[in-house]
């Protein structure tokens, strides 16, 4: 009886791990979310320059905004499977982005590159071990992603004024 009662207190605590893990998700993808849009202004006001001056990365740059606005608008009726295919198009875009912009900012290029794949792999860990160390290295994975893709919008926004 004392087996149960504790099988079922760890049934319990892993529902509410497992429980949590889509706000992590969406948590995770909310700050990237913050980060994309809300570091280097808005592009829309600079595209009257001459575009075709301008690097093509910044048209990247743009897009990884505009997924990103995709993704804040989402609305709870997509459930998790609409976060997460809104989530790959932000993750695209910032590949893209960092795909394009890599012979002119390297070092920041990379840095998103690699926060990135450490994000897929810790949302990875996260949905075969619903545990609370997984939700706590998604957070931190995201944050990075953050600082990184606030890098590379910042550092690109230079050439794409």
């Amino acid at each position: 009886m004392r087996t149960s009662a504790r099988h079922g207190r760890s049934r319990a605590r892993r529902g509410a791990v497992w429980a949590r893990a889509p706000f992590a998700f969406a948590g995770a993808v909310g700050l990237v979310a913050v980060a994309a849009c809300g570091s280097g202004g808005s592009t829309s006001t600079r595209t009257s320059t001459s575009t075709s001056s301008r690097p093509a990365y910044c048209s990247d740059r743009t897009s990884l905004q505009n997924s990103v606005k995709g993704l804040t608008s989402l609305n709870a009726s997509a459930g998790i499977s609409g976060l997460e295919s809104r989530a790959k198009k932000v993750q695209s875009s910032a590949n893209r982005l960092a795909n394009a912009a890599q012979s002119d900012f390297p070092r920041q290029s990379n840095a998103l590159k690699s926060s990135i794949t450490a994000l897929e792999n810790s949302v990875r860990a996260l949905a075969s071990n619903p545990s609370a160390t997984n939700i706590g290295n998604v957070s931190k994975d995201a944050e990075n992603v953050v600082t990184s893709a606030r890098n590379l919008v910042n550092a690109t926004s230079s050439k794409c004024s």
